[in-house]
């Protein structure tokens, strides 16, 4: 089980507004900040945290939802703080049910909003 992960940003500033917006839909709150490095609380955990850093590799994170509705907000909200459409809330076929949303950051990091896994033995799809 990860306890919390960390994103490296260019634009501390910006990046911390984005997040602060983007995350709202989700539950996800501000509740730490040392230095140039925000962690945001989801009410169980401060699990997300952003970092300034010189330099960035873009990467994907994908925080769960509670529902499409919830997926739609966040994709709502995150479009509003400057984020990019990388693929509107809908079903994909990666297991029954998975209806998300994706988008890029402000630093390019594809981030989405996806509904937690439900059913056991379902294997998500491969992607080679």
């Amino acid at each position: 089980m990860i306890a919390h992960t960390s994103l490296p940003v260019t634009d501390y500033r910006r990046s911390k507004a984005f997040y602060i917006k983007a995350l709202e839909p989700l539950g996800y709150q501000n509740n730490m900040e040392y230095g140039e490095a925000a962690g945001f609380n989801d009410g169980k955990n401060t699990d997300f945290w952003i970092s300034k850093e010189s330099r960035v590799t873009p990467i994907h994170v994908a925080f769960e939802a509670k529902s499409s509705a919830q997926v739609e907000a966040f994709h709502k909200s995150a479009l509003a703080a400057g984020g990019k459409d990388n693929g509107g809330p809908g079903y994909r076929d990666y297991w029954p049910g998975y209806y998300a949303a994706f988008l890029l950051d402000p630093e390019g990091n594809k981030i989405g909003g996806i509904p937690p896994r439900h059913g056991a033995g379902l294997s998500p799809r491969r992607v080679v």
